[in-house]
């Protein structure tokens, strides 16, 4: 007889724990093959934490953006993409950051007449409900066509920038903001960062024809409740068209027009604006605007009951100018900060202020740095506080007020701050 001997090869390190769950490689197979399937919706959710941690940051946007909501994913691809990356600006959202970023940097480098408009016009499907600010630092113009023999007969002056206003007209936002039904912040500058050598005059030409375009598309912007339009060479006749279009605008509280040349038509403009719109800040800092236009300003506030904040700092508004804003803080009771630094203001504004100082309970913040008071504006800004409780901030640097004025003035505004501060502690405010 004979008997059969049988063998059992066995691996000893074999375990069932390094076999993959058949879960696993559903999750992997569903992550690879994610571009043509994407079916994260149907998978519970912690199935679809672990595909979105398996998905690639360069799986293109017509896939993921209206799929994958997890902050982790847009994270990542944020910063895959940038250096800097503060949430907080946008948010806490990664994935509004995102998009924000990604449409800005598309706009920022679209050239006229080159770049396919399709580039932006496509993204408006994937980006419309998470982009709700713009900031858009540049425009480019667009490429000459003929480059004929110009250089040697310009001078360079601004006169080349009339001779070159056919060619730079720039992006036309209408089409793009007025589809972004969540947008509240826009924030223009129409100029050319990094030029380089290649500087013209022509190149920070914000042209009538972009205005017009850009106060429709504003107008249309339902929404909006911060417009910046700063550093872009708009002058009067521009702020006039602007400021028509804004004026019936349902939702709009902050206009920031710093550092442009707005003169005294355009002061008054905005004076209309003012009286006729919800605006609760404007900023007009660093124009050029005289006692004629801050006159404008002067009524427009008189007849508003929305504006907290006038900033017209770096202006040439002058007493004339300072006694009209001021009497009208004797009867406007909604303005709460004034900054008229450098306005070449004297006693004569002071004066008015005593009054208002005296008068007025809503103003917190008033600043005439860099300007003359003098030793009499002084005392008489002084007199005024007497029985102010209001006033938190009254800024006279290099306002050749007198020391021993100052001081004192110093010691009344500093007591109303912390008198607010006990009450604000007492009472804290209620959540809305």
């Amino acid at each position: 007889s004979f008997y059969t001997r049988r063998c059992v090869t066995e691996d000893l390190s074999w375990s069932l724990v390094t076999v993959p769950h058949l879960t696993e490689l559903c999750l992997q197979h569903i992550a690879h093959n994610f571009e043509k399937n994407p079916i994260l919706n149907h998978l519970l959710p912690e199935h679809q934490k672990k595909v979105v941690d398996r998905l690639s940051t360069s799986l293109p946007l017509t896939v993921t953006a209206n799929t994958v909501s997890h902050e982790e994913y847009w994270k990542r691809c944020c910063m895959e993409r940038w250096q800097v990356c503060d949430v907080s600006n946008y948010g806490d959202s990664w994935k509004r950051m995102f998009f924000e970023r990604h449409l800005e940097n598309i706009l920022k480098f679209f050239i006229p007449n080159t770049t396919d408009p399709k580039q932006v016009l496509e993204l408006i499907p994937l980006c419309k409900s998470y982009v709700r600010k713009l900031e858009i630092n540049q425009f480019l113009p667009p490429l000459r066509v003929d480059q004929k023999e110009e250089s040697y007969d310009l001078s360079d002056t601004e006169d080349d920038a009339e001779i070159s206003e056919v060619y730079m007209h720039h992006y036309d936002l209408k089409d793009l903001i007025t589809a972004l039904p969540h947008l509240e912040e826009l924030h223009l500058i129409y100029g050319v960062k990094s030029c380089g050598m290649n500087f013209e005059w022509s190149l920070f030409n914000f042209t009538e024809l972009d205005c017009f375009n850009l106060a429709a598309a504003v107008k249309m912007c339902h929404n909006l409740k911060v417009f910046k339009l700063t550093q872009s060479k708009v002058d009067d006749d521009k702020i006039k068209l602007l400021a028509r279009n804004l004026q019936h605008h349902p939702c709009l509280l902050e206009l920031d027009l710093s550092h442009n040349l707005i003169g005294d038509h355009g002061g008054q403009a905005l004076g209309k604006l003012i009286s006729h719109s919800r605006l609760e800040t404007l900023n007009l800092c660093n124009n050029q605007i005289c006692h004629l236009g801050a006159q404008a300003l002067a009524q427009g506030l008189a007849e508003s009951s929305t504006l907290t904040s006038l900033n017209l700092r770096l202006n040439f508004v002058e007493d004339k100018g300072g006694e009209a804003i001021g009497r009208a803080l004797l009867t406007n009771s909604s303005l709460k900060s004034l900054h008229l630094g450098s306005n070449n203001l004297s006693e004569p504004t002071a004066a008015v202020f005593s009054q208002v100082l005296a008068q007025n309970a809503t103003l917190t913040s008033i600043n005439f740095s860099c300007n003359h008071l003098g030793l009499d504006g002084g005392k008489q800004l002084l007199e005024g506080l007497a029985n102010n409780k209001t006033l938190t901030e009254l800024d006279l640097r290099h306002a050749e007020v007198e020391q021993e004025t100052d001081f004192l003035i110093h010691e009344i505004v500093w007591a109303n701050r912390e008198a607010v501060r006990l009450g604000s502690l007492q009472h804290p405010p209620m959540n809305p």
